[in-house]
């Protein structure tokens, strides 16, 4: 119920995951990045321990498609899962049991992989990936041109009610987490307003984090 990509910007070294399904509160058990490790969208009846697992393995140095083998070996009841992996290199791989739901597909590409289940045909995840690929500018951008690209070229099977986006650079921490758990809307478009809002602050933020004296303010109260 869900179509997502995973995605390295090769300019920056940032990684970024954009999702969105008819489920709710979909990037909260689906989606993972780490910095300077890689991305991971773990979907398709979902085992929220595998987004972990693959980035842990990728951090000993495993690339993507070792990182996958892993997982297919380790994972329960891995015929259920469909797990997207893009690692330090800009590599990536794909693992989708056979009993993923519906309409089931992958694309890859150049610093790039998208995949999803119960689909609306089986070129949404070729559209995702060659969304990310024609369009440039802040990883972020790329990442909702992508998943754009994906509902135009038919979605899912059913209307998507959540989505969310995740960017991770130099930092622990990711620098943008945006999510819509649950909207009757278009939750990409609820993501992408929430992004073209936090875009111009997002320096802001990673810089009051690292030394707060030098952070700029943005005139709420209280914000001197």
């Amino acid at each position: 119920m869900t179509f997502s990509l995973v995605a390295r910007c090769a300019k920056t070294g940032m990684f970024g995951i954009a999702i969105s399904s008819s489920s709710p509160a979909v990037a909260a058990r689906c989606s993972y990045a780490r910095a300077k490790v890689g991305a991971v969208a773990s979907q398709n009846v979902t085992d929220p321990t595998l987004g972990p697992l693959a980035l842990d393995l990728m951090q000993t140095g495993l690339s993507a498609a070792q990182t996958i083998q892993d997982i297919k070996s380790i994972g329960k009841f891995i015929e259920y899962r469909q797990v997207l992996v893009i690692d330090n290199e800009g590599l990536t791989s794909i693992h989708s049991g056979p009993n993923s739901l519906g309409i089931w597909t992958q694309a890859e590409g150049k610093d790039v992989a998208a995949g999803g289940n119960l689909l609306a045909n089986n070129r949404v995840p070729q559209a995702i990936v060659d969304g990310f690929i024609s369009s440039d500018g802040h990883i972020g951008d790329r990442l909702i041109a992508a998943m754009r690209s994906g509902l135009a070229a038919g979605g899912e099977a059913g209307p998507v009610h959540s989505a969310g986006m995740k960017i991770v650079d130099k930092m622990t921490w990711p620098i943008a987490d945006l999510r819509c758990d649950w909207t009757k809307n278009c939750p990409i478009e609820e993501v992408a307003n929430a992004w073209d809002i936090y875009k111009p602050q997002l320096d802001a933020y990673v810089q009051r984090a690292i030394d707060p004296r030098e952070a700029p303010s943005y005139g709420v109260p209280g914000d001197d």
